[in-house]
């Protein structure tokens, strides 16, 4: 086969995990773009299919194990050519996944993403050609908004994670490269940029030997297009006066951060290996809260990790009903191998874990709940993401609700037809337990 005849396969995707791996997976389709590969969105009518997945937790792995059966399936029923399987999953069990999925073609490490257009060349006995170096991520989210990962691996070592193992040391990416590629989206219609890393608070002490995440900022920040910055994946101890001041006092900065807290009680915290203890967290919470109250806060937790007795779990959710987040995610504790959890004594039974994950999700309910009533009546801007045909309204976020992990915001335009990127001022009148519902103002 020639390159030209490769050229005209069509490869899709099969997108899980979080946005740091969707970053990787965009860069990979368009490393494959600019080869001349037909990108799309059909599975079942492409030659190539690749499964980027995540290992993180248990549950992830057994997503990541179901979507490769079924496109196994699709093989063997002639539907598709070539499966390449990439992501965190083949770093977590790279030695046993031939014997396990032998109708999958390849398995491609992380350290190996860029070797995409290689790998798919030997599959079909096409000789290399000369690597890709120049061409576009392709987005596979809403244009209005893209991810900007700014950093890989991580140094925390907390004790339940299995991060560093897969994706090794914290490494930042150089502030010159980050600001080309922020250029690059602005100029495709990009209006706001999500910084992801493992840790972004951390950004910069790794290559500069300092903290440069305010730096970066900045540079962002002077990107004619780019209107909203967001940050996700602010490690607590990191959260100084300092930065809280930098997101209220620039404009381009979301009054929004994402603080991964994962529990309250001094015992538990130390035995995860977190940096940070009750107090320090009961008290950067409080200085939010009265401190800079425009701030929305969004954070993490894991209930049923080793000791967690009835007590402490009850700390957590009264923690929790005191009102300081305005969206939580929380999790049950996912016992996972190599980590020190692991060997821990005191596991929390299964049925104990549901249990509790039931219960402090009703808690935070009714605080999300009561925090969106008191909204209603506001007038917001609002950043168009998608149309709904089926319900003819326009799918929007604003700078306090990050997309897909928050609450969206959907109203009926006033007869001026909008486009995905728009900015429109909203007036809020309900809200239905997951969106808020409004109208153009």
């Amino acid at each position: 086969m020639t390159k030209e005849e490769l050229t005209k396969k069509v490869v899709s995707a099969i997108s899980l995990g979080c946005d740091k791996n969707k970053v990787d997976l965009e860069n990979m389709l368009g490393r494959l773009k600019a080869y001349g590969f037909g990108i799309s969105e059909e599975v079942e009518t492409s030659d190539i299919v690749i499964v980027n997945t995540c290992a993180f937790i248990e549950s992830a792995q057994k997503e990541a194990i179901a979507n490769i059966i079924e496109v196994e399936r699709l093989k063997s029923l002639g539907l598709i050519e070539k499966i390449v399987v990439t992501g965190c999953f083949p770093e977590r069990n790279y030695k046993d996944l031939k014997e396990n999925f032998p109708a999958v073609d390849a398995f491609l490490r992380i350290r190996e993403n860029e070797k995409i257009c290689e790998t798919i060349e030997a599959l079909y006995g096409v000789a290399h050609a000369k690597p890709i170096k120049n061409y576009e991520r392709i987005l596979t989210n809403s244009p209005s908004y893209a991810y900007l990962k700014i950093a890989d691996g991580c140094n925390n070592a907390c004790s339940y994670c299995t991060i560093p193992r897969i994706r090794g040391r914290y490494v930042s990416y150089p502030i010159g490269d980050l600001v080309n590629e922020a250029k690059n989206l602005a100029e495709r219609g990009v209006k706001e940029l999500i910084l992801v890393a493992q840790d972004t608070t951390r950004y910069g002490e790794d290559l500069y030997g300092e903290n440069c995440l305010i730096k970066l900022c900045d540079k962002l920040s002077k990107i004619e297009g780019i209107k909203w910055i967001r940050l996700h994946y602010a490690y607590p101890e990191k959260v100084s006066d300092q930065l809280l001041s930098y997101i209220t006092k620039n404009k381009k900065m979301c009054n929004y951060i994402d603080i991964p807290l994962q529990h309250i009680d001094d015992g538990l915290l130390k035995s995860m290996r977190r940096r940070v203890d009750e107090e320090n967290s009961r008290a950067l919470m409080q200085k939010i809260t009265e401190n800079y109250p425009e701030i929305a806060v969004r954070s993490t937790f894991i209930v049923g990790y080793p000791g967690e007795t009835g007590a402490k779990f009850l700390k957590l959710c009264q923690f929790i009903g005191k009102g300081y987040f305005d969206y939580a995610g929380f999790f049950s504790y996912s016992r996972e191998p190599n980590t020190a959890s692991f060997y821990m004594k005191n596991q929390v039974p299964n049925f104990k874990k549901k249990s509790r994950l039931k219960r402090i999700l009703r808690v935070q309910e009714r605080v999300m709940t009561k925090k969106a009533k008191a909204m209603i009546g506001e007038e917001i801007e609002v950043l168009v993401d998608y149309f709904d045909e089926t319900s003819g309204e326009y799918c929007a976020h604003s700078e306090k609700l990050s997309p897909m992990v928050d609450f969206g915001v959907r109203f009926v335009d006033n007869g001026n037809v909008k486009k995905l990127g728009d900015f429109v001022k909203v007036k809020i009148y309900d809200f239905d337990g997951s969106d808020y519902k409004g109208e153009e103002v």
